[in-house]
């Protein structure tokens, strides 16, 4: 067995990301240098972490011919919709126009990555 233990993301600004996340998630921001950094889980369970990538081009969601594509999202466990939809908002996530089903939103996050909650 292998385990999965991160998942890393592009970005422009990977501390400014790393940070939202922190934020978003409850978690703790663990490395922090300006071409990485890494958000850890309290339960010690799978990273997400953060590198540099100045030609970042944000992925268009639902995908476009000709645009980015989204290459993966990540999914978030919720108890309550409507009160992390008000967090994620308050913090810069973006509710995207295409939602296809009632019980998730999509979201991106402040550089375009998408993510969703559901119940």
């Amino acid at each position: 067995m292998i385990p999965l233990v991160g998942v890393v993301l592009d970005a422009p600004d990977p501390q400014k990301l790393a940070r939202f996340y922190c934020e978003l998630l409850g978690w703790e921001l663990d490395a922090d240098e300006e071409t990485w950094a890494t958000a850890l889980s309290p339960d010690g369970g799978t990273k997400l972490s953060f590198q540099l990538e100045p030609n970042y081009r944000t992925p268009t969601w639902p995908s476009e011919t000709e645009k980015p594509q989204m290459q993966l999202h990540l999914d978030f466990r919720v108890d309550d919709l409507e009160a992390a939809h008000q967090h994620a908002t308050s913090l810069g996530a973006r509710l995207q126009d295409f939602q296809p089903q009632p019980d998730v939103r999509v979201y991106a996050d402040p550089v375009g990555h998408i993510f969703c909650f559901f119940v």
